[in-house]
C-alpha cells in the first residue's frame, strides 16, 4: 500500500505539468497522510482540466457513512476495474495525484522507512480516482491512489507500490470518454526502476505530525 507521500513542488508547476487550470494555495507537504487534502488534476464539469484539493480516502457516492474513506486510501490495480467501491470512478472519474515521492517501510530491515522518488527528482502524477459524496449536511470530494506490483527497485523494500502514470499517458488517463479496462489497465504498469531512486530516511516520518525537508534526507543504517 501507499500511506504516506511527499509533495514539495509548488502547485503552479503541477498546473504546467498536468496542463491544468486553477490556482491552488497549498504549502509544501513532506509527510502527507490519509484524510488530509491532496492536490490532484482532473477534468472539470466544463470539460477543462483543473487542479483541486480532495480528501485522501475515497468515499463512494452510495456510502452511508463517510468513515469508509479511512479504508479506501488505496485501490488495488488487480481489482480496481470491478470492485463496487471503485468501478464507477475507474470508468469516469480518474485523476492524477500530484507528488514528488513516497515512503515505504522495509519489513526486512526492522521497518526502516525509505524515501522513493524519480532519479532526476522531477515531480509526477500518481494514478488516482475521485468521488463526490453528499450526506449528513456535508459535501465531501475524496480520492484514492491505485497501487500495484512493485518494480525491481521497490521490490527490495516493499511488495507493493503506487502506480505512477507516464506523462505521455496523462491525456488518456484523464479522458472521461475512455472507460475500457483493456485501455486503462496497461497504463498502470510498474514504473521503470531505472528511472527511480530510493534511500533510507529517519523514523521521524513514522509520525504524520512531523514535517519538513529533513524527513527526506538520506541517513546511514547499520
Amino acid at each position: 500500500m501507499c500511506g504516506r507521500y511527499v509533495r514539495k513542488t509548488p502547485p503552479e508547476q503541477f498546473a504546467q505539468l498536468f496542463h491544468a487550470r486553477g490556482k491552488i494555495d497549498a504549502d509544501e507537504a513532506y509527510n502527507v497522510s490519509p484524510s488530509q487534502n491532496v492536490l490532484v488534476a482532473r477534468n472539470a464539469a466544463e470539460g477543462e482540466r483543473e487542479l483541486a484539493l480532495l480528501r485522501w480516502g475515497l468515499i463512494p457516492s452510495w456510502a452511508k457513512d463517510p468513515k469508509i474513506g479511512y479504508r479506501m486510501i488505496n485501490a488495488r490495480v488487480e481489482t480496481v476495474a470491478g470492485k463496487p467501491a471503485f468501478r464507477a470512478a475507474f470508468k469516469r472519474r480518474r485523476c492524477l495525484v500530484a507528488g514528488d515521492g513516497f515512503y515505504e517501510w522495509s519489513v526486512v530491515n526492522g521497518k526502516q522507512p525509505y524515501y522513493i522518488h524519480l532519479a532526476d527528482d522531477a515531480p509526477f502524477g500518481f494514478a488516482g480516482l475521485y468521488e463526490h459524496w453528499e450526506g449528513e449536511g456535508q459535501v465531501i470530494e475524496s480520492c484514492t491512489m491505485i497501487v500495484g506490483e512493485p518494480n525491481k527497485l521497490v521490490a527490495r523494500i516493499h511488495d507493493r507500490m503506487p502506480c505512477i502514470v507516464e506523462p505521455k499517458d496523462y491525456d488518456t488517463w484523464l479522458d472521461p470518454e475512455v472507460s475500457k479496462a483493456e485501455v486503462l489497465l496497461p497504463l498502470l504498469r510498474p514504473y521503470s526502476a531505472k528511472k527511480m531512486a530510493a534511500h533510507p530516511v529517519s523514523r521521524k516520518v513514522n509520525s504524520p505530525r512531523n514535517q519538513g525537508p529533513s524527513l527526506i534526507e538520506a541517513i546511514e543504517t547499520e
